[in-house]
């Protein structure tokens, strides 16, 4: 067969799978269309019976749909990104420029204090707030154009790269995929093994924590008295004839823009349509829905109409049981799981404040339009602490370890002052009272630490302080670790001081009492007040009620044992409000309040939490993007400079040939590397050394060891390889073990290696 008949199969090869490459990937979400499009699926059938699995017919579009778009990382669009690496403030002609943009954040940001100071209605602080979080993005975003020493970043050819050698991809791909959900291939799953085991040992083994492992199914009170329920929830519209599903602020938003960029489009117009974009974060149901219905909103898709607002839960919600009957939730955190248990914790700890409790695993959040790939996703892994201690005192015992720290602090102060971050120490932070207390900023130089020894660079991270419109009203304080990629600054880690809210919620929702005991300096007598239920008459009066009756006296409060005694004296009744039932009109003569005094030696107190959370998979997107590199003068030769302790792979093995005469040392080597516990790959293909090398620089594997001519010789030696200097050193056979793992561990540096073995130079790979 000639040269030129086998050129044309295979150019008929590569159209055919082409062809059915395109075929398997029309059924996916296109991702450029706004972030607005939720799921193909319509949403009548979200009843937990439908297949999650794509089928041709659920996702047939009309004839004005856009063209299909294939999987994540075959777009080229954004193929340039610049990485902001250093702090604008420092370069005084760039300061020059951004003087006006930082004096209109300040004008905004003192709005807003003027505005709740004066207690303002709540749509105005809103609408301020609004307009002030779009100065800070545009200002942000004229510092990266204005910094000179800048990374140039192209993130389609990391995905492209990611994908080809599956570190992780789309899941169910060959149905079509379903955005949202990634499965991890072997090299995404063992870093993400090593990241998991690397925060163990800096987190777990270094505090001596408790670790959980608390099941992913939950019933819904639970989340009920956590406020989940309630708080996860968005409004959202569908189209009418194919049942798409649109996120309904970001469908307004885009509408909105699109609407006033339009030639014909007055000022008046457009000034109604800012004002509308501003007021939308503060907009109920209803006014969003007389906005759709303003402007006659239609479907960006298809041109059709759209229905009322729904309130679609971001929990994914499931039955408990053969019945049906209980109602439960895929967890959003895996936090809740630690604070039931708190009382058979405390009681493992032996009753003793402070301890830490740490759990990892997955959580589940129905986001509507997830999109930047790991950054929001469906299912997400998470890394999360509680550490309980006493409310009044929250210093840390091994503060001072950490107290020199020099963190990247970007307080709320200095973002409605339009000021840049700042780089303080957190002992200087603690001190001034910018950091709430000790305890918190402990974890916070313990996250930084944490993040540099995985591969973080310290100019791509910093610390952002939640303002008051951010900020949970039940918490002290509360820093995101954010790291910088092409998609700009994304929240990776979360430290919050969440006081005893969730505790107190817990036990207002069973009645159990979720405290410690704190021992007083000294005995100290009070005074206790008790209702005492008269059994006989209130089973006589309410019968089968009684026990509801019981245990609801059972759960009131001080102040609410006070009102009874009043309402008795005053009223001769008191009216008991039972959530599951009726109103009870309770008596003198069914119940009475009883007064007694003791003297204790200790008190009840409800612990404060400080919660670190990680989201593993939005850190290890970061993670590659800053370590993805490009050879320099060799463009296509990209690989990744992931620190060899959390590589995926330690080491390769690599025979300079196919000479039979390598095979006993490749299979030596290995055993010892097993024995040793370092993770390798073989590599005897038929490829150049050159070749090879390259395609385990692009899994991230950080040593290599040569086996070549010299090998053969006695005494036997190997040559050892550095990923990132792609310098070599000859060394002995039977100390390259003890090296390699002294270097994956981080015990010796390269530089120490080099100082210490000869450089080798490159050897041809026949004699």
């Amino acid at each position: 067969m000639s040269f030129q008949v086998i050129k044309a199969l295979l150019k008929l090869r590569a159209t055919t799978l082409t062809a059915r490459k395109f075929k398997q990937n029309w059924l996916l979400e296109a991702s450029s269309w706004n972030g607005l499009h939720y799921t193909h699926i319509p949403y009548k059938s979200f009843s937990g019976s439908h297949n999650p699995l794509l089928t041709k017919s659920a996702v047939k579009k009309s004839d004005t749909s856009p063209a299909p778009q294939s999987v994540w990382g075959s777009k080229k669009t954004k193929r340039k990104v610049r990485l902001q690496t250093f702090n604008p403030m420092s370069n005084p002609e760039i300061e020059v420029q951004l003087a006006p943009l930082r004096q209109k954040v300040l004008e905004q940001g003192n709005l807003v204090r003027e505005l709740k100071a004066k207690g303002a209605p709540e749509l105005d602080v809103k609408k301020a707030v609004a307009e002030l979080k779009i100065r800070k993005k545009t200002l942000e975003d004229r510092e990266l154009e204005l910094t000179p020493n800048v990374v140039t970043f192209d993130r389609s050819k990391m995905e492209d790269l990611l994908k080809r050698r599956f570190f992780y991809d789309q899941s169910f791909a060959i149905y079509g995929g379903i955005t949202g959900q990634y499965d991890f291939g072997p090299m995404g799953c063992a870093l993400k093994s090593n990241i998991l085991s690397l925060w163990r040992q800096f987190f777990s083994l270094e505090e001596q924590m408790l670790e959980v492992d608390c099941s992913i199914l939950t019933p819904e009170p639970v989340l009920k008295a956590s406020g989940h329920v309630d708080r996860f929830a968005d409004l959202m519209v569908k189209d009418t004839k194919t049942g798409e599903c649109f996120r309904l602020d970001h469908l307004i938003k885009n509408a909105l823009e699109k609407l006033s960029k339009e030639k014909n489009a007055t000022a008046e117009l457009k000034a109604e349509c800012e004002d509308s974009v501003i007021k939308l974060d503060g907009m109920n149901k209803e006014e969003m829905a007389a906005v759709l219905q303003k402007y006659n909103m239609k479907s960006p898709l298809t041109g059709n109409d759209l229905t009322e607002p729904i309130e679609f839960n971001l929990m994914f919600a499931t039955q408990i049981g053969p019945t049906g009957l209980v109602k439960g939730f895929l967890r959003p955190e895996t936090a809740q799981g630690i604070f039931v248990n708190f009382k058979r914790l405390l009681e493992f700890n032996q009753g003793k404040l402070p301890f830490a409790v740490a759990q990892i695993g997955n959580s589940f959040r129905n986001e509507i339009s997830p999109r930047s790939g790991l950054i929001r996703v469906r299912e997400f892994t998470m890394a999360e602490i509680e550490h309980f201690c006493d409310p009044t005192q929250k210093d840390h015992p091994k503060f001072e370890n950490v107290s020199s720290t020099l963190m990247t602090l970007y307080s709320a102060c200095n973002q409605m002052d339009g000021k840049s971050a700042q780089q303080l120490t957190i002992g200087e932070a603690v001190k001034s009272g910018l950091v709430a207390n000790e305890t918190l900023g402990y974890y916070m130089a313990r996250i930084h630490q944490f993040a540099v020894a995985i591969g973080i660079k310290q100019e791509c991270m910093r610390f952002r302080q939640h303002m008051n419109n951010e900020m949970a009203h039940y918490a002290c304080d509360c820093w995101d670790a954010e790291f910088l990629t092409s998609y700009g600054w994304v929240e990776c880690v979360g430290c919050a001081d969440r006081s005893a809210y969730d505790l107190s919620q817990h036990m207002a929702a069973t009645g159990v009492r979720l405290v410690a005991e704190k021992r007083l300096p000294a005995p100290k007598t009070i005074e206790v007040s008790e209702i005492v239920a008269n059994k006989q008459a209130l089973g006589k009066t309410f019968k089968k009620d009684a026990k509801l009756i019981t245990d609801a006296l059972a759960k009131l409060t001080l102040d609410d044992i006070k009102t009874v005694e009043q309402d008795l004296t005053t009223k001769n009744e008191y009216v008991l409000n039972v959530a599951s039932a009726n109103e009870f009109k309770l008596t003198p003569d069914t119940i009475s309040v009883k007064h007694t005094t003791k003297t204790v030696h200790v008190e009840e107190i409800i612990p404060s939490v400080v919660e670190p959370s990680f989201g593993i998979g939005r850190i290890m997107y970061a993670l590659l993007e800053q370590n993805f590199q490009c050879r320099e003068g060799d463009e296509q030769r990209c690989y990744f400079t992931l620190p060899s302790v959390i590589a995926p792979l330690k080491c390769s093995i690599l025979p300079l040939s196919n000479n039979a005469e390598f095979n006993p040392f490749i299979r030596q080597l290995s055993a010892s590397l097993t024995k040793a516990e370092l993770s390798h790959k073989v590599d005897d293909s038929s490829g150049s050394i050159g070749r090879r090398y390259a395609r385990t620089d692009e899994i991230a594997i950080p040593f290599g060891i040569t086996i070549d001519f010299d090998t053969l010789k006695a005494p036997h030696t190997v040559t050892l390889r550095d990923r990132n200097t792609m310098k070599q050193v000859r060394i002995s056979i039977d100390e390259v073990i003890d090296v390699v793992k002294d270097l994956s561990t981080g015990k010796v540096q390269w530089s120490e290696i080099l100082e210490k073995f000869p450089v080798f130079e490159q050897q041809e790979a026949t004699k």
